[in-house]
């Protein structure tokens, strides 16, 4: 067998900074996985702030431990100073300063991300503002035991006074999380919020994600720029952001929203009503009314496309690839020419060129070519950090139909 050329790791030294973990391949990578861990100093408690080394002993960052879970390092600085607890306050102030100063976000929204995870350098973090309420996901243990006493502070930076927070069931056994690790959510209720002059009432008890997709918050400015005097339908609507943007914003003509959620068709006609806006909901499956616009030969000026994820792992690719090529030949099919087609993907295994490619074989195969205008993503509160571009997961493209 052939030696590796790669020399020994170095061992531990009494001068490094307890508790501490040594790293056996480098990454930048905020997710540390086991198979990428050395060794570690003994006796860490899990959720421990710890210094990390890497396989020659030089200091690497720091990073939250937790030994049971299927990430058990999430390493929140790289360099090669001492981090200290209170530095993961500094990381908040730095997302909020980020919301409230250069991007001045209160100014046209009250409804926004404020640490987007991976993207902020604080992962396994998720809050999403919602006028006076704070929507957080917790997705790792580290941030579960601390979140408690970092609330009060978010609070008082961002004006806001209750929060719900949420983990999912299957992360809180991976990761050891438990009830009462975690600050009481207040009381859930409808929560009104305003976008760019647009009144949307959001549903955290049983509002997808964290209640609301900020992260289309432009892209549903941008439509606007296109749909006025136009006949547009928003297929897999949800609670009608898109629809909405179009009628009100965009001085559309006509719009319809079709989903199968009846709870988000609910939600969209109410939506409709605090805008005093017309629109016709229907509450169906998107492929099924899409096919039978086509077959009475329906044409729109303006098509939004924004399906659910469709793939989520590396077996499902196939499947979710077929479900985002039919969705989007049907769109093209009642797209009139020179309409224009606004289609989105949010399953991050998804590539930007591969999604794009899957786009141009759905219009090539029933005989449409597409004119290209620009291609856009989540909105600048959901910030993409260059050691972790997957968090890049939301894909729209936007294109003349020909």
């Amino acid at each position: 067998m052939r030696e590796s050329n790669q020399p020994p790791p170095a061992e531990p030294s009494p001068s490094w900074r307890a508790p501490w973990v040594q790293l056996k391949t480098f990454s930048f990578h905020p997710s540390i996985y086991p198979a990428m861990i050395l060794r570690s100093s003994q006796g860490i408690a899990p959720g421990t702030l710890v210094a990390v080394y890497d396989r020659s002993g030089r200091p690497f960052g720091a990073g939250l431990w937790n030994p049971r879970a299927r990430v058990p390092l999430r390493v929140l600085y790289h360099g090669d100073e001492a981090f200290q607890e209170s530095q993961l306050i500094q990381l908040i102030d730095r997302a909020i300063d980020l919301r409230l100063g250069a991007l001045d976000l209160p100014t046209f929204t009250d409804a926004f991300r404020v640490i987007n995870s991976d993207g902020d350098g604080l992962s396994g973090l998720v809050i999403d503002r919602f006028g006076p309420l704070l929507s957080i996901q917790v997705h790792s243990l580290g941030i579960a035991q601390r979140l408690r006493g970092w609330l009060p502070r978010i609070h008082e930076r961002l004006g806001t006074k209750e929060a719900v927070i949420t983990v999912d069931p299957g992360i809180a056994r991976l990761e050891g999380i438990t009830p009462s690790m975690l600050p009481p959510s207040d009381r859930t209720y409808p929560i009104k919020i305003k976008e760019h002059g647009v009144r949307f009432e959001v549903d955290l008890e049983s509002g997808h994600k964290t209640g609301f997709f900020c992260d289309q918050r432009e892209n549903r400015r941008r439509l606007s720029r296109y749909t006025a005097d136009k006949r547009v339908v928003d297929l897999c609507c949800y609670t009608g952001g898109f629809a909405l943007a179009a009628k009100v914003m965009g001085k559309a003509a006509e719009v319809t929203g079709v989903d199968l959620d009846e709870a988000a068709i609910a939600q969209a006609k109410r939506n409709a009503n605090i805008n005093t806006a017309r629109v016709d909901w229907v509450h169906c499956d998107a492929y099924s009314y899409a096919r039978q616009l086509r077959k009475n030969g329906e044409k729109f000026g303006v098509v939004i496309l924004d399906p659910p994820k469709f793939v989520f792992t590396a077996d499902d690719e196939a499947e979710g690839f077929t479900r985002y090529e039919d969705l989007n030949s049907l769109g093209v099919v009642i797209t009139e020419p020179g309409g224009l087609l606004v289609t989105c993907s949010c399953s991050g295994r998804v590539s930007a060129h591969d999604f794009e490619q899957l786009v141009i074989r759905s219009a090539h195969r029933v005989g449409r070519r597409l004119q290209f205008l620009e291609q856009t993503g989540a909105a600048e509160d959901h910030p993409v950090m260059s050691n972790c571009l997957e968090s890049r997961y939301l894909k729209v493209l936007w294109a003349r139909v020909w």
